[in-house]
């Protein structure tokens, strides 16, 4: 009943990285319609696609205080509404600026939500099941993927005022996240780090791990008086100079990869290719397929195998398919499908590695004192990342062509495995507190 209740939690909360999924990827099906619609510039193109990274970008740097201050749970309560005022809006509005100004609250629903949901996951999972409970959040942003590429691919079929109900229809979705916020409690760590309510905290505690409830609570109480000694430390002082390196260069990789401009411009990069319109909206649905099924895989066995070896066994698979990738342009030679299945196999590797990873890792690697900062600077290192790729992309593509670009994020992803293999610490099976004392000390 205990594992259940956790599980119920975690599932809740995960429904923000559905929406964070569908609303990143959405836009991919509608770009060229909402281009025609307004007859915008290339900048105008470029700024409607670009606005909502921009929203999310404020979202996450701002993300650890209301987190901080209000709470995990208000927070997810505003995540939510956002969601569903911009889904409405978008899908509603005919004025291009009024379109722009529900992107950018989208956005920053996705940016607090990539701050917020990941943290609350963490605190209230057990240490055993902490990673495959986090990994959740990222199993929805990929199902989120997914179901916006089919939905965008059966709704293309009904006209000119398509692009709307592709928008709009993430209304439901948000209303069903912004009603079930209400049946979490909120994080104990939170709780008793911010608050001092130490009898509600021990409440959750017990559902969370019975056995050794009062163990825990002696470790989070431990760690608030090593804050209480110390005083209000800062990020960036020297004493947390290992989590915040892992954290940027982490969220800088995840970037690089080129991730977000197959998510954001699949379409167009197959008919870079030779494919038709209608053949690259399809192959996109398989690149959601595929991110599906490998971010399921990974979140399985994330507690069994680590967090290390999943980024190692990645690096190596991101890393030959993007220069395959770079070789075929440079050939061009676009035999069959042979870019739309390299792409699948780079999107198998980074869903198994980075995709699974990242939001659990930068979660556990901060301090109870600061994992909202942390997680605040993880995540706005991630999306600033993620909004220069989505705007430079489609220049970089037509002025340097697909070999130069798709080989830069192949040597990225090269120096990512350096940085793996010397650098990153393993945190499967840990409780926070124990990855705290782990990095601080060595």
């Amino acid at each position: 009943m205990n594992k259940n209740l956790v599980l119920a939690w975690s599932m809740v909360v995960a429904l923000g990285g559905f929406l964070f999924g569908f609303d990143t990827a959405v836009i991919s099906g509608a770009e060229k319609s909402i281009q025609q619609f307004w007859q915008l510039s290339v900048f105008e193109h470029g700024l409607t696609i670009s606005i909502a990274l921009i929203g999310t970008v404020i979202g996450s740097l701002l993300g650890s205080k209301p987190s901080d201050h209000f709470g995990r749970k208000p927070t997810l309560y505003f995540v939510a509404a956002a969601y569903l005022v911009s889904s409405l809006g978008t899908a509603l509005t005919d004025s291009w600026y009024i379109f722009l100004l529900f992107r950018f609250l989208g956005g920053l629903g996705v940016g607090a939500s990539s701050v917020t949901a990941p943290i609350y996951i963490s605190e209230v999972s057990p240490s055993g099941n902490r990673g495959r409970l986090v990994g959740l959040f990222q199993f929805n942003v990929v199902l989120g993927i997914l179901i916006s590429y089919r939905s965008n691919y059966l709704i293309s079929q009904g006209g000119e005022a398509s692009w709307r109900w592709m928008l709009g229809v993430q209304a439901l979705p948000a209303l069903i996240f912004l009603i079930l916020i209400r049946f979490i409690p909120e994080s104990p760590r939170w709780l008793i780090l911010k608050k001092g309510h130490t009898e509600q905290a021990l409440k959750i505690l017990r559902v969370i791990t019975p056995l050794n409830c009062d163990e825990e609570l002696a470790a989070i109480q431990q760690s608030k008086l090593g804050v209480d000694q110390d005083g209000d430390t800062g990020l960036f002082s020297a004493k947390y100079k290992k989590p915040v390196i892992l954290a940027v260069l982490f969220a800088f990789f995840n970037q690089v990869s080129g991730i977000n401009a197959i998510i954001y411009y699949a379409p167009r990069i197959f008919e870079m290719a030779g494919l038709g319109a209608h053949s690259s909206l399809l192959s996109t649905v398989g690149i959601g397929m595929i991110n599906f099924i490998f971010t399921l895989l990974a979140i399985n066995v994330i507690d069994k195998v680590g967090r290390r070896t999943l980024m190692l066994i990645g690096s190596a698979g991101l890393i030959t398919s993007l220069f395959l990738v770079a070789y075929t342009f440079y050939t061009g030679h676009f035999s069959g499908f042979s870019i739309p299945i390299y792409m699948m196999i780079f999107i198998a590797f980074f869903a198994f590695s980075q995709g699974a990873v990242i939001w659990v890792f930068i979660s556990e690697i901060f301090p109870n004192q600061v994992r909202a900062k942390g997680q605040t600077l993880g995540s706005s290192t991630h999306w600033i990342m993620a909004a220069i790729i989505a705007f430079s992309f489609p220049y970089l593509a037509e002025t340097l062509g697909g070999a130069v670009t798709f080989s830069f994020f192949g040597t990225m992803m090269v120096l990512q495995l350096i940085f793996v293999w010397q650098l990153m610490p393993e945190t499967k099976g840990k409780s926070l507190e124990q990855i705290e004392t782990n990095i601080l000390i060595h």
